[in-house]
């Protein structure tokens, strides 16, 4: 996908915090942030993550083109990773178009590169302004539950009729104006532990599951249609009918190709549009 905006610079040295919003409502702030010490629980390779967190800050402008960014030494202390760990996340940084290496200057943010890589798929709000603005936007968790699969969860994700599956709503706002429908559909068995309050799910879904599970996406089959927003469309996206909505029905796959994650989305479209750029 592609994001483009216009930010601050955070402080040489150090880390931006990232904001959360009360309770059910979190800001979408791509910021890097410290991460937690090498946990039994953390599932994700460590420069992946640090990778994920330097990543953000630059596509989303936090990091603008010509910013030197902090040392490896820096980074590492900050992060709390070893300096061979913060290493690593550079090279691959480098090696996809974001950052240089300059003697006497240091690491440098060039830019943007052409396409988004498949991981990062699921990272931003895919909708932009008509001139392709980056949009930030705030999420509700409206509910979680633990729900039976029918036969179309069945059929995408391969499990049993009747098994346990966790159902994951949301609204997407942004300035506060409701603008997206969220509906993921996830295996409970390969998801234990799954928060089922909604004031303890993250604001990111795949970077959840990224850190917590280990699960990378490495395909997405999405099927883009439009249609007639419903009754219920209306009343939580503000829409007075009869108004079309856009419709995004989406198949996550992870690393080891297996449909892992269901996604239905609706949207409205009359200042922003869908954008998906991936190589």
């Amino acid at each position: 996908m592609a994001y483009r905006r216009q930010s601050h610079n955070p402080s040489r040295g150090r880390p931006a915090e990232k904001i959360i919003g009360e309770k059910t409502t979190h800001e979408i702030e791509s910021v890097v942030k410290p991460i937690q010490r090498i946990t039994n629980e953390i599932r994700a390779p460590l420069y992946e993550i640090v990778k994920h967190q330097i990543f953000e800050a630059i596509v989303t402008g936090v990091w603008p083109p010509g910013t030197v960014i902090p040392s490896e030494i820096t980074l590492a202390q900050e992060l709390g990773v070893a300096i061979g760990t913060v290493r690593r996340a550079l090279i691959d940084l480098v090696n996809d178009g974001l950052l240089s290496r300059k003697r006497k200057t240091g690491t440098v943010v060039i830019g943007r590169s052409p396409y988004h890589e498949l991981k990062s798929f699921f990272q931003y709000f895919p909708l932009q302004t008509s001139d392709g603005a980056f949009v930030k936007s705030t999420v509700l968790v409206t509910d979680i539950q633990c729900v039976p699969a029918d036969g179309d969860v069945s059929d995408k994700i391969g499990v049993p009729v009747g098994s346990d599956t966790i159902c994951l709503r949301r609204i997407r706002f942004i300035n506060e104006v409701p603008i997206m429908l969220d509906h993921f559909v996830l295996q409970r068995e390969k998801f234990p532990n799954f928060p089922m309050k909604a004031d303890e799910m993250p604001p990111r879904l795949f970077i959840f599951l990224l850190e917590n599970y280990g699960m990378e996406v490495s395909a997405v089959k999405e099927q883009i249609s439009a249609e007639m927003a419903g009754e219920r469309d209306c009343e939580l996206l503000s829409l007075t009918p009869p108004t079309a909505i856009l419709k995004i029905d989406q198949i996550v796959f992870d690393q080891e190709k297996k449909p892992s994650v269901i996604g239905y989305c609706r949207a409205k479209t009359g200042e922003y549009v869908y954008v998906n750029e991936i190589k």
